[in-house]
């Protein structure tokens, strides 16, 4: 609070979100105890980030809101630290609220941790409640608000120390790499035995048991409160970066050349969605990105899935198809490489199916996902119409104060932009989480939700007059003067079928002057669409075309009367098998 960093968010996209995205470590020292601290997304999404870090720490902390009460996404952590037979110690946070509701707070956690099938020592969790905005805990909920201070000491007594044996030889197990511009790769983790010196033979185990890497420790790092602090020497049970090898991945055991046997690894649950994602070769490619080949493509994809476990690239070709969690994890993975300077084209998410069975027994399975909504009571029927046309099955309805907790099961392709309409639908004060159940039998097509688009036939830039002549027609993505080709969606028609026009056809001009002055032409102000809303927008044969200046989309197919003789051999199609 006193320098004004915020620690475990300071990413770009975290701070502009709110959220966090990516898990990062720290260190304190209390009372000759050194308590490390590492921070985990709560968003499903990003689950492969919680799942790869539990590995390291002895202790959870589940912070919970006084108000809201225990979200999907804390079904998913806790389930997690759960697995694993950690001891959850809670943090009911913002309990100065006057919407906080402590009391049932307490009894929804109790039932969650017994549906999760915690056991007796899981269930004696002690419960601290604080304000983290005010910087105080307590263990009473009208006890002295003056600082952290029983929290730590409650970490102290409940968390125990780390299980390890520093006589042993040295082995780490990486869950996180990191890029110093000095030393070069650094590679995080819990040291689970032994003890490493700047300059001892190290070398790196895959997942096999085979040798990725050999070489030698360089330097080790410890984070101290807002510092990382180099030192000579680190032993089982701290958390530091090592640098000196380059080639170990996620995963992998840095360990002592005595060493011969890997670590063992939590195992990242599957990804459920893919894109595709390709070179840009629009007209207008090429004209404000920096990395533009499928070399530099596939290059950056494949140094992301070194860090983010839960993601997979395979390639097809030039294209290559991403594999992940949700739209969310896309999107954000889209917006980083937008920032960095690529420029690409990528499908709409498709959800990644199963087959069981062969012949007359053969079933195409779907991923479920749990979906935990709240709203004000006069937008539950709103929600609830729109889940039930995207095939979803509600399983309970419950009222919380002033607010509706809605449960459904619904197919994740039913999801697919389904968070940025229900931000309109609720003016923004909904809360939706959701969380992956499993897989279950095809539910069938879902309702068609959007019109044809608005095509241009032209390049150039548009005019206000043929704008003016188009908008009665649909619903415009663009303004006057905005570069055009033919084949890009300029707008959402009217109708169900695609409409093609000219959005640059200029006013012919005379030299007969008229009596009455020209009227002003006025149009529509435009409803500019973020990346993730245009995610959930496009259908299966459209494409968007991302630079780190503009966000278009266009047709997969260029030229019209080529997608006109595809569109009459379309079939159904099931995404990825």
């Amino acid at each position: 609070m006193e320098s004004g960093a915020r620690v475990m968010d300071s990413n770009d996209l975290e701070k502009e979100r709110g959220i966090t995205i990516l898990s990062k470590s720290t260190g304190i020292t209390y009372k000759g105890y050194r308590i490390n601290i590492v921070d985990t997304p709560g968003h499903a999404d990003f689950g492969g980030e919680v799942e790869r870090v539990l590995s390291m720490v002895d202790g959870v902390c589940l912070v919970v809101c006084g108000t809201e009460g225990p979200m999907t996404q804390t079904k998913f952590v806790l389930s997690k630290a759960l697995e694993k037979n950690l001891k959850p110690l809670v943090v009911m946070n913002k309990v100065d609220r006057p919407t906080a509701r402590p009391e049932e707070v307490e009894e929804e956690l109790l039932e969650l941790f017994i549906g999760l099938d915690a056991n007796e020592t899981q269930l004696e969790y002690p419960i601290l409640y604080a304000s983290a905005k005010d910087g105080w805990a307590t263990r009473e909920l009208n006890g002295k608000r003056d600082n952290v201070l029983p929290l730590l000491e409650e970490i102290v007594n409940h968390v125990p120390a780390p299980s390890v044996d520093r006589s042993a030889p040295f082995s780490m197990l990486v869950t996180q790499i990191e890029s110093d511009p000095y030393v070069g790769k650094c590679y995080m983790g819990k040291i689970q035995s032994g003890t490493l010196r700047v300059g001892d033979k190290i070398k790196s185990l895959n997942t096999d048991g085979k040798i990725a890497v050999e070489g030698r420790c360089t330097r080790i790092f410890l984070r101290q409160g807002l510092q990382q602090v180099a030192t000579e020497v680190a032993a089982a049970g701290d958390i530091v970066s090592v640098a000196g090898i380059d080639g170990a991945y996620v995963n992998h055991t840095i360990c002592d050349t005595a060493v011969s046997n890997p670590l063992p690894f939590t195992k990242v649950d599957p990804p459920t969605i893919s894109m595709m994602f390709y070179v840009n070769d629009s007209p207008l490619g090429g004209k404000e990105g920096k990395f533009l080949t499928s070399q530099v493509l596939r290059d950056r994809l494949v140094k992301e899935t070194e860090t983010n476990v839960a993601l997979q690239v395979v390639q097809h070709g030039e294209a290559f198809e991403v594999k992940g969690r949700g739209e969310l994890q896309m999107g954000v993975l889209i917006e980083t490489m937008r920032r960095e300077g690529f420029e690409m084209s990528v499908s709409p998410p498709r959800v990644i199916y199963k087959v069981e069975g062969e012949d007359k027994e053969r079933k195409i399975l779907e991923p479920i996902e749990e979906v935990t909504i709240d709203v004000e009571h006069e937008h539950a029927g709103t929600v609830i119409e729109k889940i039930t046309k995207r095939k979803g099955d509600m399983k309970s309805y419950t009222e919380t104060g002033d607010k509706a907790r809605l449960i459904f099961h619904v197919p994740t392709r039913g999801l697919l932009g389904y968070p940025a309409e229900f931000k309109n639908d609720t003016h923004g004060q909904g809360i939706i989480n959701y969380l992956l159940l499993g897989y279950e039998p095809y539910k069938g097509q879902l309702d068609r939700t959007r019109k044809g688009s608005i095509i241009s036939t032209a390049s150039g830039e548009t005019t206000a007059y043929a704008l003016a002549a188009v908008e009665p027609r649909g619903k415009l993505f663009v303004t006057p003067g905005t570069k055009v080709y033919p084949g890009m969606i300029i707008g959402e028609h009217n109708r169900e079928h695609d409409l093609e026009v000219n959005p640059v056809k200029a006013k012919q001009l005379t030299n007969i002057r008229q009596v009455n002055k020209e009227e002003q032409i006025r149009l529509t102000p435009v409803d500019s669409m973020g990346l993730e809303k245009m995610l959930a927008y496009v259908q299966d044969d459209e494409v968007i075309e991302i630079t780190p200046v503009s966000i278009r989309t266009r047709k997969k197919e260029l030229d019209s009367t080529k997608r006109k003789a595809q569109a009459r051999k379309r079939h159904p199609d099931f995404g990825t098998l």
